[in-house]
């Protein structure tokens, strides 16, 4: 059985393994304890299938978000699941709950962002009830 649930400070360094799945540059366990430290903008949840993490979500409150009328949003930072549980619901119960976290926050939309080239996620992003609402690139130069 799967269960849903918010990461707790003592299992970080479990998470950030999984974490750099999706972001591979993402191994500084300070980046999420400082999340953890901050509940009323952020929440991390976790997929549980026994003792193993299999999935999880970073959501936030975030001022603004493309497409969004109001404030705050929630917004799906990041979101994974491993991939020998794709497909069976799991992202869906993810992403079920950090809307509920963000509902809970007084949000009344939620936002998320993926890769242009990410076709996987803009579908399963579709299959929740997400709309596009932009097609953007972004440039910067330092300087």
């Amino acid at each position: 059985m799967v269960r849903i649930r918010p990461l707790a400070p003592h299992e970080v360094e479990i998470y950030v393994p999984l974490r750099q799945a999706l972001w591979p540059d993402a191994n500084d366990p300070s980046e999420v304890m400082d999340q953890l430290a901050r509940p009323e903008r952020f929440q991390i949840l976790v997929a549980e299938e026994g003792s193993q993490f299999i999935g999880w979500v970073e959501v936030a409150l975030r001022d603004y978000a493309e497409g969004c009328q109001t404030s705050p949003v929630g917004y799906l930072e990041g979101w994974y699941v491993v991939p020998t549980h794709r497909q069976s619901g799991i992202g869906r119960k993810l992403v079920e709950a950090a809307e509920d976290w963000a509902r809970g926050k007084g949000c009344t939309e939620m936002a998320s962002d993926t890769k242009i080239h990410n076709t996987l996620s803009q579908i399963a992003h579709a299959r929740l009830g997400y709309a596009e609402v932009e097609r953007i690139v972004c440039f910067r130069k330092p300087l």
